[in-house]
């Protein structure tokens, strides 16, 4: 690896130690199902986030909810003897990313088949504090 490459990957980790995220990888659902719930919690307080999913009705609003409570306890431990109330924490970034498909056959009429593409996807929810927000706005 070369100079320039190597400076650039250890300004890459700093910059990630200090946001709080969660990945959730190879989630058996397709990613369009997944970005539906993905933008109805994006840029929203985690609080308002957690009750909109909490009572939305579709499957995948249980595993964004996970995930989401996984970004915060990742939060948590990165910024000890903070409070998330005092941080006023929101949803910073919320993306979902195709992952690899499991290619099946489906029996059809007349000794014909059908192909079933059985699609995952990756979500990763980046977790932003606005009163940083306005530390940086405010130097």
């Amino acid at each position: 690896m070369g100079a320039r490459k190597r400076i650039r990957a250890n300004q890459i980790k700093e910059a990630k130690k200090e946001k709080a995220f969660a990945i959730l990888r190879g989630c058996p659902s397709s990613p369009q199902k997944m970005r539906l719930v993905a933008d109805l919690v994006r840029g929203k307080d985690v609080q308002r986030a957690l009750d909109i999913l909490k009572f939305c009705p579709r499957e995948a609003a249980r595993k964004v909810e996970k995930l989401l409570l996984s970004a915060i306890a990742n939060w948590s431990a990165k910024n000890e003897g903070k409070r998330i109330e005092d941080a006023s924490l929101f949803v910073k970034e919320i993306f979902v990313d195709g992952a690899g498909i499991l290619k099946r056959l489906r029996p059809a009429p007349q000794g014909r088949a059908h192909r079933i593409r059985k699609r995952s996807n990756h979500v990763t929810i980046v977790l932003g504090s606005k009163t940083a927000v306005e530390n940086v706005v405010k130097e």
